[in-house]
């Protein structure tokens, strides 16, 4: 359960020493466990450094609160799974390929990081904003991918105008990313990522009436 963190602490906190950034790393990493297990209410910073194996002074070296700690998780892990995604589909030979192998990926993540779900969905509560900005920033590399592949002939430039195309597109692709993982990430493993990949991206691909 690690979040290789470049430096999440606000303003002039921000390690300056191999050493500070591997403590900060720790404290994420020690948060996410937290959090994950315990949701926002209940888990205290105490458990957190606990967890992290410091001390509590240590703690407001690079924050100044449960919540603040809490958003910068929000974002690490926002910012984590994107580069996990990213590096999956980087050799893909094109948008339909890299959409099942990126969805695979995201699948097998999830598998591994089940307190992405809990945190996330908790932002919606507790840091609307990091939350909003997580889909958002997601949403606005899918929309320029998508205008890349259509420039390309990769997809088809659908009806209306491309703009909204895109956009309606790429946060419907994130709603089947987002539910399917956890269907299949969470609450049932059962199903290898590849295949539900496989499956959703044949109903992308091909859609639902018949030829």
């Amino acid at each position: 359960m690690t979040y290789p963190t470049e430096a999440q602490a606000a303003g002039d906190k921000e390690p300056r020493t191999e050493r500070g950034r591997k403590t900060l790393r720790r404290l994420i990493d020690a948060a996410a466990g937290e959090f994950g297990e315990r949701g926002y209410h209940d888990a205290a910073i105490t458990g957190i450094t606990r967890r992290a194996g410091v001390a509590l002074g240590t703690f407001y070296t690079y924050f100044e609160s449960k919540e603040e700690v809490f958003r910068a998780l929000v974002r690490e892990m926002s910012r984590a799974t994107r580069a996990h995604v990213a590096e999956a589909v980087k050799d893909a030979p094109d948008r339909l390929a890299a959409e099942r192998i990126g969805l695979e990926a995201f699948i097998a993540f999830v598998r591994k990081h089940p307190e992405l779900y809990r945190i996330i969905e908790e932002a919606q509560f507790v840091a609307h904003d990091a939350y909003r900005e997580h889909y958002q920033t997601f949403a606005e590399a899918y929309r320029r991918n998508l205008a890349g592949a259509r420039a390309r002939g990769q997809i088809s430039a659908g009806s209306g105008e491309v703009e909204e195309t895109d956009e309606a597109r790429a946060w419907a692709l994130i709603g089947i990313s987002v539910f399917l993982g956890m269907r299949y990430g969470i609450w049932d493993q059962s199903l290898p990522p590849a295949r539900v990949a496989e499956i959703a991206i044949e109903l992308a691909s091909e859609g639902l009436r018949t030829r």
